[in-house]
């Protein structure tokens, strides 16, 4: 067989197709993983939002059951109604005020409990407890990005994985006054693109927050780079409805971090 400078032509091909393979798979493997990663994204939003439809009309029936209740009471009537099998609570209106009084707490406390990164991690609210599932809060929607992702609960590793994180010891995203939500996105990665361009984000952009009870639009007022362990640039700000995305910077490495401030939008 013709040997070309001591290497023979079948392993010139070999290699040269190994090496287009190589080509293609590198350049294909992020689409494919952005693919995927909305396909997924897609997926969790819709089961949040039945399964928030479903808590909505299954307190709407109770409300309606408890109503006629008394007002068979006040008529002097002994007839009873049955009421459905989980009477005891309205989860959805239940969850909102808990969330309400920890917004409030970290404020009044000044986020004592917000020492390190570590704090992030462990969820500040266990979801499951009012039926909603795999630590889905709501969706996160950067229209200049092209990017919808999933918020949930707690910055772990499993969680980043999935989508974007709401920080732990930082105000959960319902909006209101002294609150500053802090959500985070991994820079691109085997899980497709997340927040890959927020360099890309300018002063004015918007953001849209979705949880179990509304829409909140956000508008990018400043922008920083920080260090990982400046915790206090992510602080709550006094007078602020504020959003504040977080990613790792320089793209692809992780010494640093990409801050976006976010303010309510508000209707003049």
């Amino acid at each position: 067989m013709k040997k070309i400078k001591g290497i023979s032509r079948r392993t010139w091909t070999i290699i040269s197709v190994v090496l287009i393979l190589t080509g293609v798979g590198v350049y294909l493997y992020p689409r494919t993983a952005n693919l995927i990663s909305r396909e997924y994204t897609v997926k969790s939003i819709t089961t949040f939002q039945d399964t928030v439809e479903a808590m909505q009309e299954q307190s709407n029936h109770q409300l309606i059951q408890q109503d006629n209740e008394q007002l068979l009471q006040k008529s002097g009537s002994s007839q009873s109604m049955e009421v459905g099998a989980k009477t005891e609570d309205f989860s959805l209106a239940e969850l909102l005020v808990r969330i309400i009084e920890y917004n409030e707490k970290l404020y009044v406390e000044g986020q004592k409990d917000l020492i390190d990164p570590f704090s992030y991690e462990v969820s500040s609210i266990d979801l499951s407890e009012y039926g909603i599932e795999d630590d889905m809060f709501g969706y996160i929607e950067v229209p200049k990005l092209n990017v919808v992702l999933g918020i949930y609960l707690g910055a772990t590793s499993e969680n980043m994985s999935k989508g974007a994180v709401h920080l732990t010891q930082t105000s959960i995203p319902i909006g209101g006054e002294d609150t500053n939500a802090v959500i985070a996105a991994h820079r691109g990665s085997r899980y497709g693109e997340m927040f890959q361009h927020i360099e890309q984000l300018e002063i004015g952009d918007e953001v849209k927050i979705t949880n179990a009870w509304e829409t909140l639009t956000y508008r990018v007022t400043s922008i920083e780079i920080i260090a990982p362990n400046e915790i206090d640039k992510v602080l709550i700000q006094e007078g602020r409805d504020m959003v504040t995305l977080l990613s790792c910077n320089p793209y692809g490495k992780n010494t640093q971090r990409y801050v976006v401030y976010c303010d309510r939008e508000t209707l003049d």
